[in-house]
C-alpha cells in the first residue's frame, strides 16, 4: 500500500515541478528553486506534524520527493558556471534549510 501512496503523491508532485520549470526557469532557474523550496517547506511541516505511515508516504516521500529535484539543481548549477553556479547551489541549500525550519515551526504552532 505504501508504494501506491508514494506513486500517487509523486504523480501530483512531479507534474507540478515540470510546470514550474516550464513557466519560471530562465536565466536563474526560478522554477527549480521554487519547487525545491516548496518541497522543503512542506517536508518541514510534515516533520512538525509528526506524520508517519501512510500520510508520510503520500505527502513526504511521494509529493515532496516528486516535487523536489536534485538532478535539475545539479545540471543548472553546472550550466551557470563556477561563480554563479556556486551561488545558486548555496542559495538553494541555505533557503531550503530555512524554509524547512519555518515549516516545522509553523506546524508546531
Amino acid at each position: 500500500m505504501s508504494a501506491l501512496l508514494v506513486a500517487l503523491g509523486a504523480a501530483v508532485g512531479a507534474p507540478l515541478r515540470y510546470y514550474l520549470g516550464q513557466r519560471l526557469d530562465g536565466r536563474w532557474h526560478h522554477g527549480t528553486l521554487l519547487a525545491n523550496l516548496l518541497a522543503s517547506l512542506l517536508l518541514g511541516a510534515c516533520a512538525g506534524w509528526s506524520l508517519d505511515g501512510s500520510a508520510l508516504a503520500l505527502v513526504g516521500t511521494g509529493f515532496c520527493g516528486g516535487l523536489s529535484t536534485y538532478s535539475s539543481l545539479a545540471v543548472q548549477t553546472r550550466d551557470l558556471g563556477p561563480v554563479r553556479g556556486a551561488a545558486y547551489a548555496a542559495t538553494t541549500i541555505v533557503l531550503g534549510l530555512a524554509v524547512c525550519t519555518l515549516g516545522f515551526w509553523a506546524a508546531q504552532a
